[in-house]
């Protein structure tokens, strides 16, 4: 403490010397504190001090200015640390800006060094968030609620909508008491649980664009130097080149990776397009070396990395095979009429109509591309392609090439096969047509084939459904060898000419197939034997002639004897299906709907009767049965029919019933077939 304050009054004589004394003391203790940097309550002592002195005392006030300053040198000071310490902030958040790219990590450096420089209780950083038009806080440093570090204002509240305005910083001492702008109540509440009362706000800006604010508030009402807001912008202007540099470093680093895929797409498409140039290349070797159907289908599969099937116009598999180290089933577990044929049929049509290869179905997670094989007009067949994954363009291109090299292959195969059969096809034709070559031409023709026209020979004539005939007469021909025959198309159905004693083998050996192939999807003729080749054409006409009388009947799934149908063309080959029914209804209508209803016999047992010249015991050992039997059901069918005895009416219900066997002979091969 200053001597000052205990300096008792001397003597007159010696004031002068005293008061010097007491200002060379006062001088030296100003020194210390400067020297010190004691605070501002110290010199507020000295002052008070000196300003007790007697007024009397000649020096005073040259003593009071001293002191006055000293208090100004040393606010001086003070300002002049302030702004050094400014200047030090400012320098190293621009030196963070060059040495750091961490944007979060940056942002929270420059807002605890804000709050560090200002002496602020509370600081945090917002940014503009355009898509919601308010601001969201990011970071934020000495918060004590944890709302503050999730604030959000409109930029039209509070200062925020100030600042939004003028682009420039604003200051408030009582924030909460502040009518200059409009309030947030969530924001106020926010406020209150962090005991804010003054707050400074300065813009971030980009351009004249305010993208975000740097906020410091203080818990007591203070005001703040026009150098701390300056320094505050300061900071404010970093993060903004912070945010900034960061949006360009994650734009430029998009565009990079951005160029790389695409360099990357680039180079994958150039491979892809070499390999599929390589692929083309290798079937067309396979096509131009005379490769076999099996052959093409591996390279197809291991090309594309699946299991390839080739199909016929009737979807039977003719090539497959499986690439190298490929796990799939689904191709092995393919099957003409399975629970997918629906869905192949439906996107070979789209193949067909489009020209490109579709997706028919998903099998135990194996996709199934399938393409229609075309030749010009006509469908060849079907290849499918079975992967775990779709295809590719480019190697989607590379399938649907590799069906045009099969397609060259089946319309190779099928010229092939044309003309192997094509001398068959002209001896038949030869055979069925009126204008008959020289006899002794056409038995060496058919020598050839193993077919003696010296002896007896019987003709078959049979009708199928899609695909054509010729395709069946292919298909027949590849399968198990018949001797002593020709056949092929004719007319849109497929006829046969074979040796006399063959033909019961024939006609065993065609209806197994058909009925594997085509269900109950057919019908046909067998003639009887003819003795001369001569007889062949109007036998042709004759069976022509029996088919439509068989579709009339609504027989399917059977080939029956021309002997059993040669009355039946005679009387009934102008007749529609529905004149027939009438026919049968009206003359053993009875008959047949009693056998529905009771499980009865009765129309079989009086066919059988008639066919044994109306004989019951004869009837009885045909069928198994006691002659009493029989002769008590040929009671019921008078009762039924009424008095059937005269020859014209036995005639009528004679021909009525060998019909209604027909039809049930039909149904009988369908059911067995079933």
């Amino acid at each position: 403490m200053s001597s000052l304050s205990t300096e008792r009054p001397r003597a007159a004589g010696s004031s002068r010397d005293a008061s010097e004394q007491a200002a060379d003391e006062i001088a030296a203790e100003l020194i210390g504190l400067l020297h010190r940097n004691a605070p501002a309550e110290e010199f507020a002592g000295r002052l008070a001090a000196v300003e007790a002195l007697p007024d009397a005392l000649r020096r005073k006030s040259s003593l009071v200015e001293l002191v006055r300053m000293a208090m100004a040198l040393r606010n001086r000071l003070e300002l002049h640390e302030q702004r050094e310490r400014g200047m030090l902030a400012v320098i190293e958040s621009a030196q963070d800006l060059s040495g750091r790219l961490d944007l979060t990590g940056l942002l929270k450096t420059i807002v605890k060094r804000a709050r560090h420089l200002m002496g602020s209780h509370l600081c945090w950083l917002t940014v503009y968030d355009s898509a919601t038009g308010a601001f969201q806080v990011v970071v934020a440093d000495g918060a004590i609620s944890d709302r503050t570090g999730r604030m959000t204002v409109g930029r039209n509240l509070g200062i925020a909508g100030i600042v939004m305005t003028t682009r420039l910083p604003f200051f408030t001492p009582d924030y909460l008491h502040d009518n200059r702008f409009a309030h947030d109540p969530t924001l106020d509440d926010i406020f209150r649980d962090e005991g804010v009362a003054a707050l400074v706000g300065a813009p971030l800006m980009r351009d004249d664009e305010v993208i975000g604010l740097l906020f410091v508030a203080d818990r007591y009402h203070r005001t703040h130097t026009a150098l701390n807001v300056s320094i505050l912008c300061t900071l404010a202007a970093h993060a903004a080149v912070a945010i900034e540099n960061a949006k360009a470093f994650a734009e430029a680093k998009d565009a990079l990776a951005h160029a790389d895929q695409a360099r990357g797409e680039l180079e994958r498409h150039v491979r892809d397009v070499q390999g599929a140039a390589e692929a083309h290349e290798q079937l067309t070797s396979l096509l131009a070396k005379g490769a076999s159907l099996g052959a093409l289908c591996e390279s197809i599969a291991q090309l594309l990395n699946g299991g390839v099937l080739v199909l016929d116009e009737a979807h039977q598999v003719i090539g497959r095979a499986l690439a190298p180290g490929y796990e799939g089933t689904a191709a092995d577990a393919h099957a003409p009429n399975d629970e997918h044929s629906a869905a192949l049929a439906k996107a070979l049509r789209e193949s067909r109509q489009a020209g490109r290869s579709v997706v028919a179905y998903e099998r135990d997670g194996e996709l199934c591309r399938a393409i229609a094989v075309l030749g010009g007009n006509e469908v060849l067949g079907a290849v499918l392609l079975f992967r775990r994954q779709d295809l590719r363009e480019t190697s989607l291109r590379t399938f649907e090439r590799s069906s045009s090299i099969i397609g060259i292959v089946l319309l190779s195969q099928e010229r092939v096969e044309a003309g192997k059969s094509r001398e068959v096809a002209a001896l038949l034709r030869t055979l069925i047509s009126p204008r008959q070559d020289e006899p002794a031409l056409t038995r060496d023709r058919a020598e050839r084939f193993g077919l003696d026209l010296s002896q007896p020979i019987s003709l078959m004539v049979v009708e199928m459904a899609e695909p054509r005939p010729g395709f069946w007469a292919r298909r027949l021909r590849a399968g198990t060898p018949m001797t002593e025959q020709v056949f092929d198309e004719v007319d849109g159905a497929l006829a046969i000419v074979c040796a006399a004693t063959r033909a019961q083998d024939v006609l065993e050996a065609v209806t197994a197939f058909a009925r594997r192939e085509l269900g109950d999807a057919y019908r046909g003729v067998l003639s009887r034997p003819v003795q001369s080749p001569a007889e062949m054409p109007a036998l042709y006409a004759a069976l022509r002639r029996a088919l439509p009388v068989l579709g009339r009947l609504g027989m399917r799934g059977a080939i029956v004897g021309q002997n059993e149908m040669a009355l039946y063309s005679v009387l009934f080959e102008t007749h529609d299906q529905g004149s027939l029914n009438t026919f049968l209804d009206a003359t053993i209508g009875a008959l047949t709907s009693h056998d529905r209803k009771r499980g009865a016999e009765l129309t079989s047992t009086l066919l059988a009767y008639f066919d044994c010249n109306q004989n019951a015991k004869t009837t009885a050992a045909r069928m198994g049965i006691h002659v009493n039997t029989v002769r008590q059901r040929l009671a019921s069918v008078e009762e039924l029919l009424g008095h059937w005895g005269s020859a014209s009416r036995a005639l009528e219900i004679h021909v009525a019933l060998r019909l209604w066997s027909l039809g049930m002979s039909s149904a009988r091969g369908g059911a067995d077939e079933a």
